[in-house]
C-alpha cells in the first residue's frame, strides 16, 4: 500500500483539530452541558459533518506577533465604542435618515484568513457590513452608513486599510507583511 493511500484512510488529520475542537466546543455550548456525554457525541458528529461538509484547509502564517495582536485588539476596541455612539446618535437625531453607499475596499492581501478577519472586523464594527467577498480579487464590498461625502468614503477605506494592515502586521505571511512596508 503507497503511503498516499494510507495517509487518505486517516480518520482525523493533525491540521483538523483545531476545527474538530472548535466544533465540539460549539456542540457542547449548544447542548448547555459539559459531560462526558457530550464530549463523545460531539467529536462524533463532528467527524461526521468534517467529512461529510468537506472545507479547503485554512492555511495559517505560522506567526504571531502578540505587539500588533495587542495593537489590533485596541484599535478594535476603541473603534467599536465609537461607532456605536455615532450609529446611535444617527438614530435619536432629528432630520433625514443619513445617506449610505457601497465601498469596493482591494485588499493586499490573498489570504483567505486574513480576508475572513478584515471581513469580519469591519462587519462588527457598527456602521459598515460586507455585502460581497470577490475571495479570488480580494476584493471587499462594504455598505457603509453615513457617507453623504467623498471624504466619508475615503475614510471608511482608511480604517479597512488600518484592520487589514494591523491584521498583518498580528498574523500575516512574510510575503503580506512585505506588501505593507
Amino acid at each position: 500500500m503507497s503511503p498516499r493511500r494510507k495517509y487518505e484512510r486517516v480518520l482525523l488529520r493533525w491540521h483538523e483539530m483545531p476545527l474538530l475542537l472548535g466544533l465540539v466546543i460549539t456542540w457542547m455550548a449548544l447542548w448547555h452541558e459539559v459531560s462526558w456525554m457530550s464530549l463523545v457525541s460531539g467529536v462524533l458528529v463532528s467527524i461526521v459533518a468534517m467529512r461529510l461538509f468537506y472545507l479547503p484547509p485554512v492555511e495559517l502564517a505560522g506567526r504571531f506577533n502578540i505587539w500588533w495582536a495587542a495593537r489590533y485588539l485596541a484599535y478594535f476596541l476603541w473603534h467599536l465604542g465609537l461607532a456605536s455612539a455615532q450609529v446611535a446618535w444617527l438614530a435619536v437625531r432629528p432630520g433625514p435618515p443619513p445617506r449610505t453607499g457601497i465601498v469596493a475596499m482591494q485588499l493586499r492581501t490573498h489570504s483567505d484568513f486574513l480576508l475572513t478577519m478584515v471581513g469580519l472586523t469591519v462587519s462588527l464594527i457598527p456602521g459598515s457590513l460586507v455585502v460581497e467577498v470577490d475571495r479570488f480579487g480580494s476584493v471587499l464590498y462594504l455598505h457603509v452608513l453615513n457617507t453623504p461625502t467623498e471624504r466619508e468614503i475615503e475614510r471608511a477605506r482608511r480604517q479597512t486599510a488600518r484592520i487589514e494592515e494591523l491584521l498583518i502586521r498580528a498574523v500575516g505571511s512574510r510575503e503580506d507583511l512585505e506588501a505593507v512596508r
